[in-house]
C-alpha cells in the first residue's frame, strides 16, 4: 500500500519544498483564521518543546523554554537519532519552519493542525532529493473525573528524526524518557523506527489502566445489582458502556495502523522494528478482546437492572391487586348495607357486630385462598 501511493504523492512532495510554510490555497497568515483548530488560540499556553538526542552510549534531553530557538538548535556530532516532542499548540510560524526544514508535506501539516482525526498512516515517498516521510496519527486517552477523553498525537517518522506533536501536556511518554536512560533499552539501538515503535507501544500500554478502571467500575456495579439505588446503577452502567465504546473506537483503528506498519515496507522502517510492531499489534488485539468482554458484561448488567426493576414493579402491582381484590366483596356488602332501607341495628343489637364478623371472615378466607394458590 505504501508503494502504491508513490505516484500519487510524487509530484506533491516535489512542490512541498516550495510550499513549506503555507497550506494549499492559503498563506501562513491566513491559516490562523481559516479554521478554529489552526493557529494558536488566544490565551493558550505556550508550546513546550523537548529535544532528545540519542546515541548507543548516551542520550540527552533538553527542554526549550523558547520554541522559536528550535531552528538554531542543531544536533550534536555524536547524535544518531533526534526526537523532537511538542506539547500544546505550536505557532504557525514555527510550523512553517519545521515544514521546510524537515520536508513535511503540506497535506500532513493540515491533518496535524486540524485535530480530531482517527488513527491512520500516510506515506510521503522520497522524490527528487526529498527524503521520504511517514505520517502517523494516533490517539491519546485519559480519564478526567471518571469520563474518557481523547487527544490526537501526530508523529513524523524520518530515517534519523522523529517529530511528535501532542495536543495536551500529559506525561504519557515519560516511560520512553526513562527507557532512554538504560543502555540495554531498544530505544538506544539508534533507529528512528524503533523509537517510533516505542512511542506507539507506550500509548497502547496506557490503555490498559483505563480498561482496568472500567473493570473495577463493573465489579462495583455488580455488587450494587440488588441494591436500592437501581436507577443510579443503570446510569453508571451506561457510562461504562460509553467509555468502552470510546476505547474501542480508538483501539480498533490503532490496530489497523500497527498492522499496516508491520506488514508493509517503507524506507523509514527498518526490518529490525517488525518484531516490535508485531508485539504492539498483539497488545491491540488483547485490548479489543478485553474491551469486548467488558462491554458484554456491561450490557448484561443493564439488562439485569431492567429485570430487577420489572420484578419490583410486578411485586408492587401484585400487592395492590390483592388488596383491591379483597376489598371488592367488602365494598359490595358495605354498599348494600348502606342503602336506604331499614337498618338492621334498629331491630337487633347483634346486627352490627355480625356485619364486621362477616367482612373479616371474607377477607381472611380470601387471603387463605390466595396463600394456597401461591399468590402470597
Amino acid at each position: 500500500m505504501f508503494k502504491g501511493r508513490a505516484k500519487k504523492w510524487e509530484g506533491a512532495v516535489e512542490n512541498s519544498k516550495n510550499s513549506a510554510g503555507r497550506f494549499p490555497g492559503m498563506s501562513s497568515a491566513g491559516a490562523r483564521a481559516s479554521a478554529p483548530h489552526q493557529g494558536v488560540e488566544k490565551n493558550a499556553p505556550a508550546a513546550r518543546v523537548m529535544v532528545t538526542d540519542i546515541a548507543p552510549d548516551r542520550s540527552s534531553t533538553e527542554i526549550l523554554q523558547d520554541a522559536g530557538r528550535l531552528p538554531e538548535n542543531h544536533r550534536p556530532d555524536w547524535c544518531r537519532v533526534r526526537w523532537i516532542h511538542f506539547q500544546g499548540q505550536v505557532s504557525n510560524d514555527l510550523l512553517a519552519v519545521l515544514c521546510k526544514k524537515y520536508h513535511i508535506h503540506p497535506l500532513a501539516m493540515e491533518d496535524l493542525v486540524s485535530g480530531g482525526l482517527r488513527p491512520k498512516v500516510e506515506d510521503f515517498p522520497a522524490s527528487s532529493g526529498t527524503p521520504g516521510r511517514l505520517f502517523i496519527i494516533v490517539r491519546e486517552l485519559s480519564l478526567e473525573t471518571g469520563s474518557l477523553s481523547s487527544g490526537q498525537i501526530s508523529i513524523f517518522l524520518g530515517r534519523n528524526t522523529v517529530l511528535s506533536f501532542q495536543q495536551g501536556f500529559s506525561q504519557v511518554f515519560d516511560p520512553v524518557y526513562r527507557l532512554l536512560e538504560f543502555d540495554v533499552s531498544r530505544t538506544r539501538i539508534c533507529e528512528a523506527s524503533l523509537l517510533c515503535c516505542s512511542l506507539i507501544d507506550t500509548l497502547v500500554s496506557s490503555y490498559f489502566p483505563i480498561l482496568e478502571h472500567f473493570s473495577r467500575r463493573i465489579d462495583a456495579i455488580e455488587e450494587g445489582l440488588m441494591g436500592t439505588s437501581t436507577s443510579e446503577m443503570i446510569s453508571k452502567a451506561h457510562s461504562v458502556k460509553r467509555g468502552l465504546l470510546t476505547l474501542r473506537r480508538t483501539v480498533w483503528p490503532m490496530r489497523e495502523v500497527v498492522s499496516q506498519l508491520q506488514r508493509e515496507g517503507h524506507e523509514c522502517l527498518t526490518p529490525s522494528s517488525q518484531p516490535y510492531f508485531r508485539d504492539v499489534y498483539d497488545h491491540c488485539v488483547q485490548l479489543l478482546d478485553l474491551n469486548e468482554t467488558y462491554h458484554e458484561i456491561a450490557v448484561s448488567l443493564t439488562e439485569a437492572f431492567i429485570s430487577v426493576i420489572s420484578n419490583r414493579m410486578n411485586e408492587v402491582v401484585k400487592v395492590l391487586t390483592i388488596i383491591s381484590t379483597i376489598f371488592m366483596p367488602l365494598s359490595f356488602i358495605a354498599g348494600v348495607y348502606g342503602m336506604n332501607m331499614p337498618i338492621p341495628e334498629n331491630h337487633s343489637q347483634y346486627a352490627y357486630p355480625l356485619f364486621w364478623v362477616t367482612c373479616a371472615g371474607i377477607a381472611i378466607g380470601m387471603m387463605i385462598f390466595f396463600r394456597r394458590k401461591g399468590w402470597l
